[in-house]
């Protein structure tokens, strides 16, 4: 079984697209007592709708929101590996990274203050289209407030293309890791 992660479908787009580079999360409902961490090195991505997530975004209320396949399937376009990983607990650092996605400051503010424990996962990826996509029909185990589920293996190996070149890559890491600053622990990946 492979490993997907779900994120909004307008994020998985932005990541797609290589307009962003960072995955923030506190984690679902159904994570389990030990909560939400990135303990997946590479996954894939599973976009997920709900109507209001553009309004929780910097991008223009007019964008609209990617087609994710029939209601019957999912179609994963992307895979992407953790570069850099990082809980942080300063909601002022947390806000510090806006320049690196398109969540609004309100998003970032609820999640960040989301539960008993202040603070929220970052996780810096690189994303890779996968060809061919990877289809596979819906079921309920993909549904709920978790991030991670398990997949169905791609009949395949799909061929992973880089979305940013490696010198774009680099300078997202440089930028993420200055604005992390020195206050929290980044590890980066094995």
């Amino acid at each position: 079984m492979s490993i997907a992660f779900k994120e909004w479908a307008i994020i998985c787009q932005l990541l797609g697209e290589g307009r962003q580079s960072l995955i923030l999360r506190k984690g679902g409902i159904a994570e389990g007592r030990d909560g939400f961490a990135f303990k997946h090195p590479w996954f894939f991505l599973l976009p997920t709708r709900f109507h209001e997530q553009i309004a929780q975004t910097t991008l223009p209320p007019e964008t609209s929101i990617p087609e994710t396949g029939a209601d019957s399937e999912h179609v994963l376009k992307f895979q992407a590996e953790i570069s850099r990983t990082c809980v942080i607990d300063d909601l002022d650092t947390a806000l510090a990274l806006a320049p690196l996605h398109h969540w609004c400051e309100e998003t970032v503010r609820t999640r960040f203050a989301y539960d008993e424990a202040p603070g929220i996962s970052a996780a810096l990826v690189r994303i890779y289209r996968v060809e061919p996509v990877h289809t596979f029909p819906d079921a309920p185990k993909y549904g709920g407030c978790r991030s991670w589920v398990k997949i169905p293996d791609p009949p395949q190996e799909p061929r992973k293309i880089p979305v940013l070149e490696e010198a774009a890559h680099h300078e997202v890491v440089r930028r993420f890791e200055s604005l992390i600053g020195q206050g929290n622990s980044v590890a980066a990946s094995g």
